[in-house]
């Protein structure tokens, strides 16, 4: 089953923040520059997480990973935004 997470993350290290970014991309879409919407099997949360793990400085660069539950519409529809919108879901299957 499929869940959907909302990933923020604060990485002080101009590199680190490119391969983050760059990592983040395989697994979700970008709501905003450092906040991703990720629609996870339970093995791939635990594969992104691990890859996160390996890329960051935990001493000094947070995530925060929030489980919006199993509906994706739902978690849209619940999330708000002031000003520009959120980019519409993109169709087509993502492999990983």
């Amino acid at each position: 089953m499929r869940r959907c997470f909302l990933v923020c993350y604060d990485i002080r290290d101009p590199k680190r923040l490119r391969q983050v970014h760059r990592l983040m991309k395989a697994y979700g879409e970008p709501w905003q520059y450092s906040v991703f919407c990720c629609v996870l099997r339970s093995i791939d949360r635990v594969r992104m997480e691990t890859e996160l793990r390996d890329i960051t400085n935990l001493r000094e660069d947070q995530i925060l990973i929030v489980d919006l539950g199993a509906r994706e519409d739902a978690a849209r529809e619940s999330s708000t935004f002031l000003g520009p919108g959120m980019p519409e879901p993109e169709s087509g299957m993502v492999v990983i």
